[in-house]
């Protein structure tokens, strides 16, 4: 794959039909962290329901969660498996803080998937060596795509031990903390610029804050690597008809989430200014 390929990205996907949300029972609720739980959601009741198209579901794509008489919010899938979908959520405001305080048996509304997820995933050469690089809730995002990939590095960098995501899930990674409290003090942008100096990889994809994000894109372009990243916008509707997630003239709910790194070498918001939910610009935390 050479960055020529990366450069010319697949199409955005093309959003399903507005439909209403398909309401589903948790069906297990697991603790990932000190501020963050996966909802595990039956799909059994899901058959035939046009508002929930997973079978071709792409690491990186995202859903629509509806919590009845609160509001609905954009999640990536942290987890795809037989009969279940799972979404991580990492207590902030009102709306998470509901989902984190949801038990089994409880029901919620998905519909999706949307957006365009990461692409040429497993299209390598014979031995080529892919780095997965992520932080924070990034790291829901990019699960299902280090179990499409099982051969890649996967480097996860947190603010410390107990900010850290899918460690039994993924046993074999990289681990960085700001303070030092587990795996190497650092920053996991530390491991990708001794790499790129040995050769050691040649293709990344990248999930977290976007200062980190907007690194590894720049080292990669610096070396000729092919890099996709996804990107947080705030998004309304999910299909691309409000606006609101838009980043230098495009929606990331269809064209992206997740751009290339020649994308977003023309996207000079990216890693400097993103918009609020009333629309303000401010800057990338």
């Amino acid at each position: 794959m050479t960055e020529n390929h990366v450069a010319q990205p697949p199409p955005a996907a093309v959003s399903p039909q507005t439909a209403l949300p398909v309401m589903l029972e948790i069906a297990e609720v697991r603790r990932e962290n000190a501020t963050a739980k996966t909802l595990l959601i039956s799909l059994e009741s899901a058959e035939d329901q046009p508002g929930l198209i997973l079978e071709t579901f792409t690491p990186g794509q995202f859903v629509m969660v509806w919590v009845p008489r609160m509001d609905e919010k954009p999640y990536a899938l942290s987890y795809l498996e037989e009969g279940r979908a799972g979404i991580t959520v990492h207590r902030r405001g009102p709306f998470s803080k509901r989902l984190c305080e949801m038990r089994a048996g409880e029901r919620i509304g998905l519909r999706g998937a949307y957006g365009r997820g990461f692409w040429d995933v497993g299209e390598r050469a014979p031995g080529a060596s892919a780095a997965i690089i992520g932080g924070g809730c990034g790291m829901a995002v990019l699960a299902p795509l280090a179990e499409r990939l099982p051969e890649a590095t996967l480097v996860q960098g947190a603010r410390s031990a107990d900010g850290l995501f899918f460690t039994d899930r993924f046993p074999g990674q990289v681990i960085f903390t700001d303070d030092g409290s587990a795996g190497r003090h650092g920053l996991p942008t530390e491991w990708l610029v001794e790499a790129v100096a040995d050769g050691a990889v040649e293709a990344v994809y990248t999930c977290g804050p976007e200062p980190m994000m907007a690194r590894v894109v720049e080292l990669c372009r610096g070396a000729g690597l092919p890099c996709q990243a996804s990107i947080e916008r705030y998004m309304k509707c999910g299909i691309g008809v409000c606006g609101q997630c838009d980043c230098d003239g495009r929606r990331v709910c269809v064209e992206g989430p997740v751009f290339s790194g020649e994308e977003l070498a023309r996207m000079p918001s990216f890693g400097r200014r993103r918009r609020d939910k009333t629309g303000r610009q401010i800057p990338v935390e």
